[in-house]
């Protein structure tokens, strides 16, 4: 038997995260509305980062920051994301192998510049994020080398790959790869308003290409366009092998193989949410790699977000194996 390269491979949109406080107001003001992902032409981009009085700049992205979060547990880790050969595109790749995540594509001479997010954190911890997709979105299947996946492991995709046709196809070659290799694939829905453009394409990949499922109860009762969470759930699971859904501070639940776990969740005084989805799936991805039962992963999970919003950024600042100790999960 060959030995993976990489324990969890990532595939999303390599996004370069810039950070600033805001008030309510000032959402009000620019437009913004609180608490989601919106999409933004390259001009709007240009005037909110302008607007950014006490902005912070680190490689982010999604799946990238879950990634991140898993390495800093101690497994291997590549990210396969599209960036610009400009000076924002370079800090990014560098910056994520100097954090010990592997970046096989290197920075491209594409017309669009390296993506970026500007994330607006309110005083209660919420983050809106306005995003422009330059170049990251323009991941294509030509863009994926498969002997990436050599050997198996777990393949994190984003549902946001398919807000463009070619990410869809980057999507696919992925999956295909890592399931000749005899690995497991996962995806994360990203937000209700992806699960609502791209319903019948998740509802899809979920039953047929997807061996694990992530997401919040928004996410999950948009995408089978129902109120009833536990019917949503009872949907997915059906069809998929493992189902996670976060609920906004109370109990995660999971549902595998017939059997349903609860992680609950303390309440924690919130600095920054952003990230707290990410850092989930980093903690229950690394619990499922390494062996652990689903309900265990879940408790990961809820350390690893507790710990990102105790703090400012999408990514860990603490020895999350020491919080792992403290919980007994280790």
């Amino acid at each position: 038997m060959s030995q993976r390269a990489y324990d969890v491979i990532g595939i999303g949109n390599a996004i370069v995260d810039v950070i600033a406080h805001g008030s309510d107001t000032f959402l009000d003001q620019m437009g913004i509305e609180k608490g989601i992902m919106q999409l933004v032409e390259r001009e709007r981009a240009e005037l909110l980062y302008a607007a950014m009085s006490d902005r912070t700049e680190a490689p982010g992205g999604s799946v990238a920051n879950t990634l991140a979060g898993i390495g800093a547990l101690g497994l291997s880790t590549a990210f396969i994301g599209k960036v610009k050969d400009d000076a924002l595109g370079r800090f990014y790749a560098d910056a994520m192998e100097a954090s010990g995540t592997a970046f096989p594509l290197p920075p491209q001479p594409t017309d669009l510049p390296t993506s970026r997010s500007m994330i607006f954190v309110t005083p209660d911890g919420e983050r809106s994020m306005n995003t422009y997709l330059g170049a990251g979105a323009d991941i294509a299947s030509r863009d994926v080398d498969d002997g990436v996946f050599a050997g198996g492991g777990i393949l994190f995709l984003e549902g946001y790959l398919f807000d463009k046709d070619d990410g869809k196809t980057a999507f696919a070659r992925a999956a295909a790869a890592m399931k000749r290799a005899g690995g497991r694939s996962a995806i994360t829905i990203s937000d209700p308003f992806c699960a609502e453009r791209h319903r019948a394409d998740f509802q899809r990949l979920i039953a047929d290409d997807m061996d694990i499922a992530i997401g919040n109860a928004a996410e999950w009762t948009t995408l089978y366009e129902t109120d009833d969470l536990d019917a949503a759930l009872d949907r997915a699971a059906a069809v998929c092998g493992i189902v996670a859904c976060t609920r906004s501070g109370a109990d995660v639940w999971v549902r595998a193989g017939g059997e349903r776990f609860a992680a609950p969740v303390t309440p924690a005084r919130v600095v920054d949410a952003t990230g707290a989805g990410d850092q989930f799936a980093a903690g229950f991805l690394h619990g499922l790699a390494t062996g652990r039962d689903p309900g265990t992963a879940a408790r990961m999970g809820v350390v690893c977000a507790a710990e990102v919003i105790g703090h400012m950024g999408p990514r860990p600042q603490t020895d999350v194996t020491a919080l792992f100790r403290e919980a007994g999960l280790v």
